[in-house]
């Protein structure tokens, strides 16, 4: 187990075209044995971040020291980094066996013990039937499999998974996240895992650093994302449905605070509901963005009303898309519920549901009623 501790990493791309600035003052810890997602959407600079830990991208400023020891100066091979690459990168002369066992002909493991290691790893990738075939003769999802297994193998300080099981089956991938985290917990591998796909974060990650923009917009647990978001862009960002939004007036009275939203809706609630730091706040802040997740708009009597434009039933819950005076909400339940198209209805959400975020910069201000 090694520490990983990345300190005002910046990533410039030069070119003739100008410069791209990929990855802007970074700064994170990885304790020893976590697994931490670096998570955002195409572009963000999670790979650019990946590749620079790895060594096959120089750190334009900052420094990565891995256990103590800088490593951002160091080749790849020196680093003792294991990494799985999104494209494969096998050896196409080589079988799989001899793919997955590769790294650890330079190991002083007995033979023995490097043929027990891939096959067991095998078994757990399911992919033992094909260690015998080259590269070129299986599937794009096999080969996925096999470069990942090829760095779980390894005795290494830090493992960095670059959408490890993109290709492969939902199915499929739903067992083999359980299986992978069981494996890096039992052998405390300290890994960084790169992804688009919130659910694979969710289910493997301690951590998720978000990242957009090359900036890091916020590293905490998932549950603390989806309950308090450090902006509007981690609100939105993090959670299925995304969460609605709503731009908001707020106005303050001794006993009730309101928010009015487009279309003249409001929303008010005892004063008790908010912490008194924050209805000092809002006494200051007259606008604000709104902040509802799906789950907690609720069907029933309550202050917003529109007109039910979808309603789908999903398998595990239902989506009701509404249109609340020209724009659209969702609301989630966990339970069937059946809304004729068109027809109207009314939502409510508690104060405890409240996400509050400053409307100019997007900072949160306060969630379930009392301040970020």
């Amino acid at each position: 187990m090694a520490e990983l501790n990345i300190t005002r990493v910046d990533k410039i791309y030069h070119s003739r075209k100008g410069d791209v600035h990929a990855v802007k003052a970074l700064d994170l810890a990885v304790k020893p044995g976590e697994i931490v997602a670096l998570l955002g959407s195409s572009g963000c600079g999670k790979t650019s971040t990946l590749r620079m830990i790895a060594g096959f991208e120089e750190v334009s400023n900052g420094s990565i020291t891995l256990g103590g020891k800088a490593i951002h100066t160091l080749p790849p091979a020196a680093r003792g980094v294991a990494m799985a690459f999104e494209a494969y990168s096998l050896y196409p002369p080589l079988t799989i066996g001899e793919n997955m066992s590769f790294a650890l002909k330079s190991s002083r493991l007995p033979q023995a013990e490097q043929e027990k290691r891939v096959k067991d790893m095998a078994e757990m990738l399911e992919i033992a039937d094909i260690l015998n075939k080259y590269p070129s003769s299986v599937s794009g999802g096999q080969q996925q499999r096999a470069s990942l297994g090829r760095a779980l193998v390894r005795d290494a300080g830090l493992y960095l998974l670059d959408e490890p099981m993109g290709q492969l089956e939902p199915q499929l991938r739903a067992v083999l996240r359980g299986r992978i985290k069981h494996y890096l917990r039992e052998h405390n591998c300290t890994t960084i895992l790169v992804t688009h796909d919130q659910t694979e974060a969710n289910a493997l990650a301690d951590r998720i650093a978000v990242m957009e923009g090359g900036i890091l917009q916020q590293y905490a647990t998932p549950a603390e994302l989806k309950a308090r978001p450090a902006n509007l862009f981690t609100g939105t960002f993090i959670g299925e449905p995304p969460m609605n939004v709503f731009a908001a007036d707020v106005s303050s009275a001794a006993d009730r605070v309101s928010f009015t939203v487009e279309g003249g809706t409001t929303l008010s609630y005892p004063a008790s509901d908010m912490s008194d730091a924050l209805r000092q706040r809002l006494a200051q802040t007259p606008r604000i963005s709104l902040g509802i997740r799906p789950h907690a708009l609720h069907l029933g009597d309550g202050p917003v009303r529109g007109k039910v434009m979808a309603c789908q039933w999903l398998g595990d819950q239902t989506h009701v898309a509404v249109d609340v005076a020209g724009r659209t909400v969702v609301s989630a339940s966990q339970e069937r519920v059946s809304r004729a198209t068109g027809s109207d209805v009314s939502l409510n959400v508690a104060a405890r549901d409240l996400h509050l975020f400053d409307h100019a910069s997007g900072n949160a201000i306060a969630h379930g009623g009392t301040l970020a």
